[in-house]
């Protein structure tokens, strides 16, 4: 009789190894390719990628919390310094409300038009995944009836997809370059809409990429909201002082409305892209 012979583990199959330090390249690896695979599988040839804030919110939630703030003071003699920034918080939010509201729009406009290519997998719209305006660019593909990607990362303050991302185009990704790599290299246009410490990291690699032609595809980059960028960022200051070239001020494309934007977005797109 046949003894019973112990055998150990492959090494593929060793999590407490593939989860530890000396397997940190297989991990890197498995970012970039399981994505590849997919994209593959599911036929995706290039994206339109949307960046901005997690933290903007629709208008009918914002004008909610807002009602409720405006509701609290109104019962109150004195209302409290706490409460007055609150409710100017709360307008805050209404007003940038309107980018949610855009980016749905403008990412509705894109799916329906892309929809009507001869090949459908062109151009799918592609978000960070989450919240905000991520979540609005993913709602106004869903609104389209089309497909999205959502390019999800690991926080210590969880982030989960949001419910308008295709689910197999959903991904989760632990190191930040490789999630950037995954924006860029599918990428034919990006937009930019108004953002933090994270939107500011991705428009400004994307901006450096291209002014150093490291990235040498023609890539339309619409930064979306002049009242809030040209508060936030000056460029023509930067220019002034010599650290960039008026040049350099064409790499991107400043845009206020939805319609605007689709227009230039689609003339550039067919212009770099489906001209033969």
């Amino acid at each position: 009789m046949k003894e019973n012979v112990h055998r150990p583990r492959k090494a593929y199959k060793n999590l407490e190894f593939l989860k530890g330090p000396d397997a940190r390249l297989f991990r890197m690896m498995a970012e970039y390719l399981e994505p590849q695979s997919r994209f593959k599988h599911e036929k995706v040839r290039d994206t339109i990628v949307f960046f901005g804030s997690s933290r903007i919110k629709p208008r009918k939630n914002s004008l909610v919390v807002l009602r409720r703030i405006q509701a609290k003071i109104s019962r109150v003699k004195r209302p409290t310094k706490k409460m007055l920034q609150a409710l100017r918080d709360a307008h805050m939010q209404v007003q940038m409300s309107r980018y949610y509201e855009d980016t749905v729009e403008l990412s509705r406009l894109l799916t329906q038009w892309c929809k009507k290519l001869n090949d459908s997998r062109r151009f799918v719209v592609c978000s960070g995944g989450g919240p905000g305006i991520m979540e609005a660019a993913n709602r106004g593909a869903a609104r389209a009836n089309g497909k999205s990607v959502g390019l999800n990362i690991s926080l210590p303050l969880e982030q989960y997809s949001n419910p308008y991302v295709s689910q197999e185009l959903n991904f989760e990704f632990h190191y930040f370059f490789m999630r950037k790599f995954w924006f860029v290299y599918l990428a034919k246009a990006l937009v930019i809409f108004p953002g933090g410490f994270g939107t500011l990291d991705e428009l400004m690699e994307v901006l450096t990429l291209l002014q150093t032609a490291k990235i040498k595809k023609k890539m339309p980059v619409v930064i979306y909201g002049s009242e809030y960028w040209n508060k936030v960022l000056n460029f023509q200051e930067m220019v002034r002082h010599g650290v960039l070239s008026k040049e350099d001020l064409n790499l991107f494309k400043m845009i206020d409305s939805p319609k605007e934007a689709f227009a230039y977005l689609k003339q550039a797109l067919t212009k770099y892209y489906l001209v033969t």
